[in-house]
């Protein structure tokens, strides 16, 4: 029994790994050219850019990672019964649940890695991956000023500098002509890039400004700060539900600002904790349907279409009401219909 079970268990582990690598490599790349305009446009390294997309790899495999189970399990076990190797075990006495065990384990195995993964590595990587973009937006690592030439920083706003050293300017010329009735232009002896919360700002020193419109304005300065408002509308502080880490989330779902944030976080939670349990279902939904009908001595040929058809629905369903939830009740609601699901679809596999 140890033997056939490790012998199933390889060719699960060998599927499984194989598909999520390619999966997971394929999604990759087409993150990698929907960011595309991102590189182009924003001018950052190669090297930061690859570093920013990597960051989308946990999520990427938290997605997919219940759907290469079960056609890990649908391939190997199509296989075995293709071979009469199910129809050998079943004569020696094996039951359907002792030929589903390898399945099952793998699937056990997977939705607390899965599990994990949803928990903490996504939220965290997640949490990386927006401050980075923001970053390479709008933070330090966007501006590049070039020393002796004028750089359009924004729609209306241009600097030119004599001289960059680091963050620190000397002999600044900001044109600002954002607003069309109010144009200004700034000299300055020194200025400094700073990073604040609302993004970038220049403090200059030691200059003047002079201001058009219906009245010209003329004056001097010791210390200007001018927020570059370089940022778009949603900025680094907009509610990105992924992002927060899970104990947060929790506490949130609570008092959630407007019932739209409300039914992002509990949408979340149930991709958080309950999209692993899928592993699961789908593994013994599969198994359940390839060696009842295989054994049962109907037309196997049919199983491995009824499993992807049983999936399809069953999937659907989940994520359909998962995104309908508006309260706890209705998520420990959800999580009890999945526990009986798998409860189900385990007497049916058990079943003589």
């Amino acid at each position: 029994m140890k033997i056939i079970n490790r012998y199933f268990l390889r060719q699960l582990v060998a599927i499984f790994v194989m598909l999520l690598l390619v999966l997971t490599g394929l999604a990759w790349m087409m993150q990698i050219m929907s960011m595309m305009k991102f590189l182009l446009k924003y001018g950052i390294e190669l090297d930061s850019f690859l570093g920013l997309t990597a960051l989308m790899i946990p999520f990427i495999m938290s997605i997919i990672i219940p759907f290469v189970t079960f056609i890990a399990v649908i391939f190997v076990y199509n296989k075995m019964i293709s071979d009469n190797e199910v129809t050998v075990m079943a004569a020696s006495s094996m039951s359907p649940r002792q030929i589903a065990r390898p399945a099952l384990r793998l699937a056990t195995i997977l939705t607390i890695l899965n599990l994990a993964l949803n928990i903490w590595a996504v939220p965290t990587t997640q949490g990386r991956f927006y401050d980075m973009q923001w970053n390479l937006k709008y933070g330090m690592a966007h501006m590049k000023l070039q020393e002796g030439s004028f750089t359009e920083i924004s729609n209306g706003l241009v600097v030119y500098v004599d001289k960059v050293s680091g963050h620190d300017l000397n002999q600044v010329m900001l044109s600002d002509m954002r607003d069309k009735d109010s144009p200004s232009m700034i000299f300055a002896e020194k200025g400094k890039l700073v990073l604040t919360v609302r993004g970038l700002s220049l403090v200059m020193t030691n200059g003047s400004l002079q201001t058009s419109g219906q009245h010209m304005v003329t004056g001097t300065f010791e210390t200007f700060d001018m927020d570059l408002n370089v940022v778009d509308k949603e900025g680094n502080d907009s509610f990105r539900v992924r992002r927060v880490p899970t104990m947060e989330l929790l506490r949130v779902a609570f008092d959630a600002e407007s019932e739209k944030q409300h039914k992002m976080i509990l949408s979340e939670l149930c991709s958080r904790f309950l999209t692993p349990m899928m592993n699961l279902i789908l593994a013994a939904l599969c198994a359940t349907i390839l060696l009842r009908t295989s054994l049962l001595r109907r037309r196997a040929s049919l199983a491995p279409v009824m499993a992807v058809a049983a999936m399809a629905a069953t999937m659907a369903a989940y994520m359909a009401l998962s995104n309908m939830i508006s309260s706890m009740t209705e998520f420990g609601l959800l999580a009890l219909g999945l526990v009986g699901l798998l409860a189900l679809i385990l007497i049916i596999l058990s079943k003589k």
